[in-house]
């Protein structure tokens, strides 16, 4: 293997939410909120999602990209995730992999911090990734997880 056709980065993305740290943390807890803002939405079709929210479970979705290239409309993804860290209200950290037909393109660590403010609650979300030839790379990953924060933030205001 070629060592230069790994990319390694590190970006962290903070955001604000006007609601509870506890609030913020059961977005992440619990299977139906999660599924709703990580997992669904315009653009993929949802084939499985499954979620053991606990130190060492496993999160697990599987889904197709529509209409956007290079990925072909119908093309596999798959994403794994393993907690590796839990503290209620203010912290996890889970490692994740992504694949495309089977194929893994990226592995990353991930801490997502919790701090209670006047206004609600300040999320510093880190991550820590390898991406492999083929992959995203990591400006459109931090691009995909900004979009996901928000999707997070249209949970938490359309469904208390």
């Amino acid at each position: 293997m070629n060592p230069s056709a790994l990319t390694h980065s590190t970006f962290t993305i903070n955001r604000s939410y006007p609601t509870s740290p506890a609030r913020v943390f059961a977005a992440f807890a619990d299977p139906v909120k999660k599924r709703r803002w990580f997992a669904e939405g315009e653009g993929f079709i949802l084939d499985s999602f499954s979620q053991d929210f606990r130190v060492g479970g496993l999160e697990r979705s599987r889904f197709r990209f529509v209409g956007e290239a290079p990925i072909e409309k119908g093309t596999p993804m798959g994403n794994d995730t393993w907690y590796q860290d839990i503290q209620t209200d203010s912290r996890i950290v889970f490692s994740y992999s992504m694949s495309m037909m089977d194929k893994p393109f990226s592995a990353s660590l991930v801490s997502v911090e919790l701090f209670p403010t006047a206004a609600g609650t300040d999320l510093v979300f880190t991550e820590h990734g390898v991406f492999f030839e083929g992959s995203d790379g990591p400006e459109i990953r931090q691009g995909g997880w900004r979009q996901l924060l928000e999707s997070l933030a249209q949970e938490l205001e359309q469904n208390p």
